[in-house]
Parts: C-alpha cells; structure tokens; sequence
C-alpha cells in the first residue's frame, strides 16, 4: 500500500493491487476510510467520515490531485 502523502491525522494511498481501476486515491484516519476517483475528482465512498470531513477531505484531495496522478502513474504505468 503504498503511501502517497500524510496531513495531520490523514493518510493518503493506493492499493498496489488496484492498477486496474481508473485512477483514485484512499484516505484513512484512525479506523475511518474513503475513496475519492481522481479525474475527476468524485467521492465513491466512506465508512467512519462525517459529512463535513469528508468535505475537508475533498479539498485536500482537489489541492494535492496532480502529486496523486503523478504517484499513480509512476507506479502503475512502469
């Protein structure tokens, strides 16, 4: 799983085994989770985030999109 950033009490990765999904990125923070598909940006699902986190969230997935794909690609397309 490889991690692609930490902020604050998020982290944010991929499944090394999800090279065949469109391009999309999961967060966790203690035993909360989700999925946002990265182009473009839309939530697909979480369990343990409320609403207004999952908005937080949301924006940091949209600041940080580019370093995401580029992570992605590097690691699926080699």
């Amino acid at each position: 799983m490889p991690t692609v950033l930490r902020h604050g009490p998020y982290r944010f990765f991929f499944y090394s085994a999800a090279g065949g999904e469109p391009p999309h990125i999961h967060v966790e923070r203690d035993r909360a989770k989700a999925k946002f598909w990265l182009e473009p940006i839309v939530f697909h699902s979480s369990s343990g985030f409320g609403a207004r986190e999952l908005l937080d969230i949301r924006r940091l997935v949209a600041e940080h999109q580019a370093s995401f794909l580029e992570a992605w690609h590097d690691y699926f397309d080699d």
